[in-house]
């Protein structure tokens, strides 16, 4: 399992590398992605955090690309729908998916100071849940698993108080 989000890395190579997968997934999928979607998925991509829906339409309206909420909802629900982003229950906000394309269940580690929020991969098919519904005969379609904490610059900062 590893995460995504908290680690040093080329912040400009990891937003190219999901662009480019996106513009792959939609072209292999035959579905559009718009100019309003590109951005929201960048916007996205920019921080490693949770975005709120009206954080991302300030921003579209700064672009001139809309100022109404539909406009930012419709591009999350297309993203979300397709594997691009993914929604934070907790926070009531969105993040852009750290592996995209992939079947995996997703695991948040989410800052609960300053939003900041870290993917973890794992696979349909790991831990006790999936052998649980297997053992019932039930068939899993959506989990999310979400945690609550700090993350490393968060719990540095508290910690050096």
């Amino acid at each position: 399992m590893t995460a995504i989000g908290f680690a040093r890395h080329d912040h400009g190579r990891c937003i190219g590398a999901a662009m480019r997968a996106a513009e792959a997934l939609c072209a292999r999928k035959r579905v559009q992605f718009t100019p309003v979607r590109r951005r929201v998925l960048e916007i996205l991509l920019e921080e490693h955090r949770a975005l709120g829906a009206y954080e991302i339409l300030a921003v579209l309206s700064r672009d001139g690309m809309g100022s109404q909420p539909p406009v930012v909802y419709r591009a999350l629900d297309f993203l979300a729908g397709h594997g691009l982003a993914h929604r934070i229950e907790r926070l009531n906000a969105w993040a852009a998916c750290a592996h995209p394309g992939g079947a995996h269940v997703p695991l948040f580690l989410v800052c609960r100071d300053c939003r900041a929020v870290a993917e973890a991969e794992t696979t349909p098919d790991q831990g006790r849940l999936a052998l649980a519904a297997a053992e019932a005969g039930f068939v899993i379609e959506r989990v999310a698993v979400e945690a609550e904490g700090l993350c490393p610059a968060c719990a540095a900062t508290e910690g050096g108080e």
